[in-house]
């Protein structure tokens, strides 16, 4: 099975090349071909092993794929390496690949199930220069591992801010950014983040908020600069960075 064997005359790709426009992004044959496997994959496996409540062709495409390469709207992703914490399924990291293909891409999840489809997708679609990682973010931010080796670190994954920002802003290098998916406004919970962001060596920048192409689904990116190094500590132990954020006790 490869991308060269997926007919994009069975796919109604209207929307997602209208949605793709107005990301001011442009794909070849060869990359909406790997689109597709990508969706047929997820819906196979996920027959199997718990990867989306989301299957629904143009939803996948909308909420999925789309979703994930918003990132171009505040990020030159032409030339970067990336690591995407707690990436599941893949989002944002493999649309991100697929769309631009320079990138260099470190795929972490904790479950194993998860790493070996992501190593399948990777395989089937003819991807270069991405890994897939089976781990937990406190176990790699080691000096002789990932700590601070990314440009960039993306997370899609549902956690408080605070410790969101505890388990990837050590991957950032200095002067790197941490860009964090949200589906709501977190103005009050990034407000309650800033304490932590400034502990691990970050610097709010901006929250960005906007509604997916052609839709009325609200998104917000939740930007963070890489200022200084993470001082050695951080993360801690696992476990403790999601029952213990790192917050201000002085003002909580």
């Amino acid at each position: 099975m490869s991308y060269e064997r997926i007919d994009l005359k069975n796919y109604n790709l209207d929307t997602f090349c209208r949605d793709l426009k107005e990301l001011n992004i442009v794909l070849n044959e060869k990359q909406l071909c790997q689109f597709m496997q990508y969706y047929e994959l997820l819906i196979e496996w996920n027959q199997v092993i718990n990867l989306t409540a989301i299957t629904e062709f143009d939803e996948v495409l909308k909420k999925h794929f789309i979703d994930s390469l918003t990132l171009a709207k505040v990020y030159d992703l032409k030339e970067t390496s990336l690591i995407d914490i707690g990436t599941g399924a893949g989002f944002p990291g493999i649309p991100l690949k697929i769309a631009f293909p320079n990138l260099q891409v470190t795929l972490m999840d904790s479950l194993g199930k998860r790493v070996d489809f992501l190593n399948k997708v990777i395989h089937v679609l003819g991807l270069d220069g991405i890994e897939a990682i089976h781990g937990r973010a406190e176990d790699y931010a080691k000096p002789d591992l990932l700590r601070e080796k990314y440009d960039l670190c993306v997370s899609r994954a549902v956690a408080n801010l605070a410790s969101l920002s505890e388990y990837c802003l050590p991957y950032v290098k200095t002067g790197g950014m941490f860009i964090a998916y949200k589906s709501e406004k977190i103005t009050e919970e990034m407000k309650n983040a800033e304490y932590a962001i400034n502990l691990l060596g970050g610097e709010v920048k901006e929250q960005i908020g906007f509604t997916l192409p052609h839709s009325e689904l609200h998104r917000n990116l939740f930007v963070v600069i890489k200022k200084k190094e993470t001082p050695m500590k951080y993360p801690r132990k696992a476990g403790i960075v999601t029952k213990k954020p790192l917050l201000d006790r002085k003002n909580n």
